[in-house]
Formats: structure tokens, sequence, C-alpha cells
């Protein structure tokens, strides 16, 4: 096998994995120094990202979730890239996918038409009244600190009123939340970036590349020995 040819197989296999992992409805993306992690997820779907971390800041009221969402920002050494573009997930009103339709809202069941109602449903395989703890999907583990509890969403039920539309990770329940500071409006948040952070290969990707680019160094040696 000489130089050239290594270069075309090394570089035919890199496309098929690539490929392959565009297939996928969550695709890993590197956010940070390690480029064997991943910080978030990319729903190709939705054509948004997903942060990993599910309770990146624990328990928050609506406002706080907000701005929380507004003031991420991750920095990424390997590629000299800033991931700044984060908010909370929106919900979809009117929708409807939701088992329940009452004077255009829509609520309750089975609501894949907003963000986390999809994600739930559509990408970690939920189960309508059960908690996504307990789904079997392998989609599931790739989100740290997954609560089976309430989120916030970005969508407001409707301004000045003190209500905010969310979603029950502990059933895959959509509903709306009371976003006045007390004890009882302090919930999870989810963060989310519009489009694609990082068009970046996955981790067997990269094992792959680095295996072709010694392929192609050997090559070399010898043909210059």
């Amino acid at each position: 096998m000489n130089y050239r040819t290594v270069l075309i197989t090394t570089g035919l296999i890199a496309a098929s994995l690539v490929s392959g992992a565009a297939q996928a409805a969550l695709q890993g993306r590197n956010m940070d120094a390690n480029a064997l992690t991943f910080e978030a997820y990319y729903d190709t779907d939705l054509n948004i990202t997903w942060l990993a971390n599910a309770n990146l800041n624990g328990l928050m009221d609506w406002a706080a979730a907000n701005t929380w969402a507004a003031n991420l920002s991750f920095y990424n050494p390997l590629t000299n890239q800033t991931y700044a573009d984060w908010r909370l997930p929106t919900t979809l009103q009117p929708d409807a996918s939701c088992g329940t339709q009452s004077g255009g809202d829509s609520y309750g069941y089975n609501c894949t038409g907003s963000e986390m109602g999809h994600l739930f449903y559509s990408e970690l395989g939920g189960t309508a009244g059960q908690s996504i703890l307990t789904s079997a999907d392998p989609d599931v583990a790739k989100f740290t600190n997954l609560q089976a509890n309430f989120y916030w969403s970005a969508t407001e039920y409707a301004p000045g009123i003190g209500l905010a539309w969310g979603f029950y990770f502990d059933g895959g329940y959509q509903d709306v939340g009371d976003t006045s500071y007390n004890w009882f409006s302090d919930f999870h948040a989810l963060a989310v970036s519009p489009g694609d952070v990082a068009a970046v290969p996955e981790a067997d990707t990269w094992a792959m590349l680095l295996a072709g680019l010694t392929l192609v160094g050997a090559a070399t040696r010898r043909r210059r020995g």
C-alpha cells in the first residue's frame, strides 16, 4: 500500500464514520479541552443543541432560569471557540400533538411539538405517565443530572399573570408553573442553543482519524527509507 492509497483509505474511513454519525438524532459535541467527552448534544430533528448537564445550576424560579441560560458561556481552547448562545427550551402553543386541548391551550401528555416534549418522547424514549429515568433508551445516559421533575420553558403562558410553560420529566406531562418568587416556584432548567454549536466528529471518528494519521506516518517513513 503506497502513501496515496493510505490517504485515500483514511479519508474514506473518516467520511463513512462522519456520515454514519450524521444519521443519529443526538450527536455529541465537545466544548472543552477534552476531545473525548461531550458537553452538549446536537438534535438533528430540531436543529438545536442540548447542554448535557441537565441540572447545572440547581433549582431556580423562572426569571432566574432565563437569566442563567442567557449568561451561559463555554470556551474550547482546542478550537479557540466560545459557545455563548443559550436559552431555555420553548413550548409550542397550540400543539395538536398534546393529549389535552382547551381554549387554545395545549397541555398534558404526548406533547411532542415542544422542545422538551420532543426530547422526552422522541429522543429519550419516554413513556407517558412514567419517569424518564425508567426509560431503557441508551440516550438517557448522555445527560448528566437529569431530574425526574419539572423543568422551566422560556415560553410565558400569558404576559403579566405569573405563569410559564414547563415540562415534567417524571411523567412526560406539559403544564404551567408559577413564576413568582416563593418556595414552590423553584424548578430545574435545561439549556439549549439554536442550531449546531460545533459540528465535530464523534469520539470514535476521532480515534479512526488518529489511527489513519498513524498509518500515513508509518507509510511515509517506509517510503523515505
